[in-house]
């Protein structure tokens, strides 16, 4: 079955290379943010032009660049990365990172024969780390730029006409950028709640939640997905009291429900509170703190809970209002995100989307691909996203990673599969470490042993996805993964015995 299923694999790189039909090579797409600043000239014809220099924006300038296209990336932030390198993916994890040494300094060293007289947070010197970290990387991307020989203009763009993006400059003044080709890849925005004001001081947003100059005592958080799960781990290891109130009747409704019970028992031991099923009906603040009122989802008794910050984290919307677009009539759909084709164009000639502002998973990296096609496309070669391929992950601790379907999907599908899992508590390596929390969970097609679903748990889970990735991008079954040869003592191994637990039976339970 192994031979046969790399044939296979092998037949499916030849169709892929040798086809140039849309239909193998993506699908829609979502970015990240803003606009921008400059040595660019007006007046000079660009082939491409980016709206948003965040990791869809700014990787397709530099892709384009190398693609021999005269580019010019346009950011409003004054610094490039977007919502990701800025307030977003980047500070979020140097502060999961710090806020986990500090906990395992608590809670774990001892055992590991390391003691000392007494621990303590200086939450300045750790927000400057992050600040530091956010501050190199986008220096950085400044320098690819340069390098790659990206025109880049700081100030806010607005399209005038399929070939015009009009920019008021930090200074005040007003320059007109022209392009052959203009992507929009202005990203997405903080989603509001009706009735709740965002001051970032009691009532945060994830920006807010990044830079609070205290711990409070008691923190909120409003929504259990990926945002709001990381951000009350920070605070929560760093001592407040954490609860999650949730609208829906699960935490991260879009996980494998299997993984998700294991992970929301996980968070409730590190003292995670979740109010499940409840509506936040309004939200009060004061000089004293925050008191919310909350009912159940389905209507019933209203009830306060008080804490010192709220953090609103019920999703994120797509950037696209004051660009232009009613003026040269690119269609949007209701909630405001860019309809696109296959190509990333919109119904205006000229003008594309990628990233957060057009329909799809709102992720960094799926962004960067979104880029990277499109410019692919806009020279004349063939690009390739395949949204069922892309990995998700949550950074708490333990992590969460996933790619392809959970079984709920799978099952709606009607299609007959196996299920391999493998605990990390039967492996060596996260054993010999004490962190042998999780599992590896993997769904086959029953027929052909083609993996449908990867979904792991673990400490390092958002590193293990990628060779599930990468098996499921090339159609691979769960066999091959099983008969690659894994060093020893990995974690990795648990990836391979929850393949051998697919296809036939694991060794090591």
């Amino acid at each position: 079955m192994a031979m046969a299923s790399l044939a296979r694999r092998k037949a499916y790189l030849l169709t892929r290379n040798l086809s140039n039909s849309s239909s193998d090579v993506l699908k829609y797409s979502p970015t990240m943010t803003s606009f921008s600043r400059g040595f660019a000239s007006g007046s000079e014809e660009n082939d491409v032009v980016v709206i948003g220099g965040g990791p869809g924006g700014y990787v397709a300038a530099i892709k384009a660049a190398q693609l021999g296209l005269k580019t010019t990336c346009i950011e409003k932030r004054g610094a490039l990365g977007g919502t990701c390198l800025n307030v977003g993916c980047i500070p979020s994890k140097a502060l999961l990172h710090s806020s986990h040494m500090y906990h395992e300094a608590q809670h774990s060293f001892a055992s590991h024969g390391v003691k000392f007289s007494s621990v303590e947070i200086d939450l300045p010197a750790m927000m400057a780390q992050k600040d530091k970290a956010v501050s190199n990387l986008t220096r950085g991307i400044e320098g690819l730029f340069k390098k790659n020989k990206v025109s880049y203009v700081k100030g806010y763009g607005k399209l005038i006409s399929p070939s015009e993006v009009s920019v008021e400059t930090p200074d005040g003044g007003n320059t007109v950028v022209k392009g052959k080709h203009i992507i929009i890849a202005t990203g997405s925005d903080v989603k509001s709640l009706p009735g709740i004001t965002i001051d970032e001081k009691r009532v945060v947003s994830s920006t807010g939640a990044l830079a609070l100059t205290e711990i409070p005592k008691k923190l909120v958080v409003i929504g259990a997905g990926y945002i709001g799960l990381e951000m009350g781990s920070v605070w929560g290891r760093l001592g407040s009291q954490i609860t999650v109130v949730e609208f829906a009747a699960d935490i991260v409704p879009t996980m494998d429900g299997e993984i998700r019970k294991q992970f929301q028992r996980s968070l409730e031991k590190q003292g995670m509170k979740f109010m499940l099923k409840t509506k936040v009906v309004g939200v009060d603040s004061s000089a004293d703190g925050v008191k919310l009122t909350l009912e159940p989802a389905a209507g019933g008794d209203q009830t306060i809970l008080e804490a010192d910050v709220v953090l609103v984290s019920a999703g994120r919307s797509p950037y696209t209002g004051g660009l232009g677009l009613d003026k040269i009539g690119v269609e949007t759909d209701k909630i405001g995100r860019i309809l696109v084709n296959e190509r990333f164009s919109t119904n205006v000639p000229g003008v594309y989307a990628i990233g957060d502002v057009i329909p799809g998973p709102m992720l960094a990296h799926k962004a960067e691909e979104d880029g990277v096609a499109c410019v692919e496309f806009i020279a004349g070669k063939t690009g390739h996203v395949d949204y069922d391929k892309v990995p998700g992950v949550v950074y708490t601790h333990p992590e969460v990673a996933s790619v392809g379907k959970t079984e709920e999907q799978v099952k709606a599908l009607g299609v007959e599969y196996r299920v391999g899992k493998f605990p990390f508590m039967a492996n060596s390596r996260a054993k010999a470490i004490d962190n042998a929390e999780g599992l590896v969970k993997i769904l086959a097609e029953k027929e052909t042993d083609k993996i449908l679903g990867v979904h792991i748990m673990a400490s390092n889970a958002g590193e293990l996805i990628h060779e599930a990735a990468i098996a499921l991008q090339y159609d691979a079954a769960s066999e091959d993964i099983a008969r690659v040869c894994h060093a020893h003592p990995t974690m990795s191994e648990a990836l391979k015995e929850a393949a051998m637990a697919t296809y036939d039976k694991p060794i090591h339970i």
